[in-house]
């Protein structure tokens, strides 16, 4: 079966160069990479441009900046492959990932996958540590050891199931968890698949990020009324709460960086939420 990886870019130059490379690699040969440029302001085309290498069957697509989930749909229409896989810019894979993530699909037991061994890339960045301690997780991971073996989000799918819903709703930071409740199915744990995850590692690239999640943060909570949706979440990312966890997840942890850390998390998720009450797009 042919697999067509999606890779959705917006800013991405200094780490979609890695990316490319550890998928060049891959045990698993009949694959194509479809690479969707979000519309881009830094070097992520340049490098793109001059990222050259005959074992890597590369398409580059481009679009207005419409987000993550927009990016993966229209790179998903011109995939030729039987099965999708989705990942991230700043994600680099061990040599056999693809073909142990999609090992359940192709044996015909299920038609789409995740993996939970999903590693932090840079766990010895501080600012890294801070993240995982802010999402309550081990330093060196990207899920909790107890995480279930199934999920809402997809990272290999058949392309024939995602063309029945019209893939991915673009809703923002949680876009990829919508093809779950589109479907009524989860994604099956796919052993083996190992893969690691770059955290942000400046206190700019942590503002950014929250700014993207603050965005749709309130999404992730299923109720019919947004707008209290948005003031429930703004209560849980205020000042004094924020000021509260700041100094006792510092104290717990020994890492002075974590206090810096939540004041600059909170206060950008805090932003987003404000401005989507004004309707500030929620693409990053």
């Amino acid at each position: 079966m042919k697999v067509s990886v999606v890779i959705p870019v917006y800013n991405e130059e200094k780490v979609i160069g890695d990316c490319l490379k550890s998928l060049s690699t891959q045990s698993y040969q009949d694959l194509e990479v479809i690479v969707v440029d979000d519309g881009s302001t830094d070097k992520t085309l340049d490098v793109l441009s001059e990222f050259k290498n005959n074992n890597l069957k590369l398409t580059l697509l481009k679009q207005d900046h419409l987000g993550a989930g927009a990016a993966r749909n229209l790179g998903a229409r011109e995939t030729k492959g039987d099965i999708l896989v989705f990942v991230d810019a700043d994600m680099v894979f061990d040599r056999e990932f693809i073909e142990r993530l999609i090992g359940p699909i192709r044996e015909g037991n299920t038609i789409g996958t995740f993996s939970k061994e999903e590693y932090v890339l840079n766990k010895d960045n501080v600012w890294s540590k801070c993240w995982n301690i802010n999402r309550n997780l081990p330093e060196d991971r990207m899920h909790p050891k107890n995480y279930p073996a199934r999920q809402t989000v997809f990272r290999a799918i058949l392309k024939k199931e995602f063309a029945k819903v019209d893939g991915f709703e673009t809703i923002g930071y949680v876009d990829d968890h919508t093809l779950a409740d589109k479907l009524g199915v989860l994604a099956v744990l796919a052993p083996g698949a190992v893969f690691y995850h770059r955290n942000p590692e400046s206190l700019t690239e942590i503002y950014r990020q929250a700014r993207w999640i603050g965005k749709s943060e309130f999404k992730k909570r299923k109720i019919s009324n947004e707008n209290w949706m948005r003031l429930v979440v703004l209560i849980r990312y205020s000042f004094p709460l924020s000021l509260f966890y700041g100094v006792y997840k510092s104290v717990k942890f020994t890492l002075w960086h974590f206090f810096i850390f939540k004041m600059v998390y909170d206060l950008a998720i805090e932003i987003s939420l404000l401005k989507s009450f004004l309707g500030e797009q929620k693409y990053r």
